[in-house]
């Protein structure tokens, strides 16, 4: 298997009319890739990244390691209001849904350019396929899609055999079991995403959740989910007061058995710890019956990047096929592939079929239904009244 990935990341990628035009302007740059730095896979996957890039492409990676994305954001602000169009610091983005659609409003964003990908054609660009929406937030053509996340739980089932089925069930669940469950802060996105699964199952009316937020809506909205959470809050670990920083942390707190149940955003992640030898190899991953939120991570290239043909670049080989399984490899990153599985050809196929699985790692129809996310604007509200409700 690793020899086929290897004939194939060293295969000439296909061409569209002008892409060798590209190829050429991008020979000798190196992308400064804004780009979230808290998973250490993610950073290994991206030093890969960059070796595999030079030598195909002469184009080097180098990752600027962000705590939040809205450090980048505020970067390619502040260049565009000093009047800098080109030279710009940043070349690529990790982005989120809040964050996307800001630069978008802003005209922050370089594109379209996904379609000129030639690597795009693997991927669904209909426009209701997941690859299109951002948190309902159409893309068109500003971002590129790179690994699939969806919101996940993980207990230690040595511990505690039995999980909630629903979100409303936490409540009975940590009062059975007070103080060994917490959530990230929620000024973390992990911790924001626990706030908009619960709400996204608790909302009276969760259609209302696609559309901009209003205080109207907001406030109807959001009434069952602060009950729910006023009744879990002093059951949590240290009753409540103090929260782990992201998703890291609170992994560290589950493989200390400081707590029973962690979050991810990426289903292979309790896996890959276990590989590491981080989390014991009794957790599993569980997601609530009806489903659990999903979307895909994306990429974005400022209006301004310095190294714009380099970013594309980068960009059209995260979804070269060889990439995504490389990425999907438990002992590399783990990410679920963002391709549709019908565009590719017998050699592409057997990449996937050959990946080691592993205990703990679901399969995809095992994760139960994608919820869609909330507009990025209830993320903003959700976050800010969470932490007046919380202040000491």
């Amino acid at each position: 298997m690793r020899l086929l990935l290897a004939a194939l990341l060293l295969g000439a990628s296909p061409a569209l009319a002008d892409w060798s035009d590209t190829l050429a302007e991008a020979r000798g740059q190196t992308v400064y890739w804004h780009a979230w730095g808290g998973d250490p896979r993610t950073n290994d996957f991206i030093a890969w990244a960059s070796t595999q890039t030079e030598a195909r492409y002469g184009v080097t990676i180098e990752q600027v390691k962000l705590t939040d994305t809205a450090e980048a954001v505020a970067r390619v602000l502040a260049e565009q209001a000093a009047g800098q169009t080109t030279g710009g610091a940043v070349d690529l983005i990790w982005i989120n849904g809040p964050n996307f659609l800001a630069m978008k409003e802003a005209g922050l964003l370089h594109g379209p350019f996904v379609a000129d990908l030639p690597n795009a054609r693997f991927v669904d660009l209909g426009p209701d396929a997941p690859a299109s929406v951002d948190f309902t937030v159409p893309v068109e053509g500003y971002e590129s899609p790179w690994r699939l996340a969806k919101f996940v739980f993980a207990h230690d089932a040595a511990r505690v055999p039995e999980v909630p089925a629903t979100m409303a069930g936490f409540v009975d669940w940590a009062a059975a079991h007070p103080g060994r469950m917490t959530h990230p802060n929620p000024a973390n996105f992990m911790g924001a995403s626990f706030l908009k699964q619960a709400l996204v199952e608790l909302a009276p009316d969760p259609a209302v959740l696609a559309q901009p937020v209003t205080d109207a809506a907001f406030a109807a909205q959001t009434a069952p989910l602060w009950a729910w959470y006023d009744a879990l809050r002093p059951n949590l670990w240290r009753q409540g007061t103090a929260f782990p920083e992201n998703e890291s942390v609170q992994a560290q707190l589950l493989a200390d058995g400081e707590v029973d149940v962690a979050m991810f955003f990426d289903p292979a992640a309790p896996a890959a710890l276990i590989e590491q030898g981080i989390l014991p190899d009794t957790v599993r991953v569980f997601t609530p019956e009806a489903g659990s939120i999903g979307n895909i991570s994306f990429v974005a290239i400022p209006f301004n990047a310095a190294h714009r043909a380099g970013a594309e670049v980068v960009a059209d080989f995260l979804l070269e096929p060889a990439t995504q399984a490389h990425m999907q490899d438990v002992t590399v990153l783990g990410s679920y592939a963002v391709l549709d599985p019908a565009r590719l050809d017998a050699d592409a196929q057997a990449l996937f079929d050959a990946l080691p699985t592993a205990p703990a790692l679901p399969a995809l129809a095992d994760l139960g239904p994608t919820l869609p996310e909330p507009h990025a604007s209830w993320m903003t509200r959700l976050t800010a009244e969470w932490a007046a409700r919380t202040a000491p």
